[in-house]
């Protein structure tokens, strides 16, 4: 409700989207940047460090992409050599069709 906002965002990992996106949606956002660096639930429950999370799902983002048709969604996949390098192809393909942006970023460890 600020004078001159146009824009509202949230940059999440998905846990808990499903559950808050109503009320999110109700605050008036209306873009959402999800960190999904792996198709491969096993990957996605190592990167997120919880057991028992299928969110990495092809059926997943789908759902996703249907509950924000409203809303600007962008992916953000963190590549990683020895990783998930081997997943770029299958990320643009299951993609390529979907009203999404995907945005492939190069990992860069700070460890001085």
């Amino acid at each position: 409700k600020l004078e001159g906002l146009k824009t509202i965002a949230v940059t999440t990992n998905g846990i808990n989207l499903t559950r808050l996106l109503p009320r999110l949606k109700e605050a008036g956002l209306n873009a959402i940047n999800i960190s999904l660096d792996t198709l491969v639930p096993a990957k996605f429950e190592f990167i997120v460090r919880r057991k028992g999370t299928n969110l990495s799902s092809k059926a997943t983002v789908l759902i996703l992409v249907g509950m924000l048709c409203l809303l600007y969604l962008q992916v953000n996949c963190v590549v990683m050599r020895g990783f998930n390098e081997d997943e770029v192809l299958d990320f643009v393909d299951f993609t390529k069709d979907l009203p999404l942006d995907v945005r492939f970023i190069e990992y860069m460890p700070f460890d001085g």
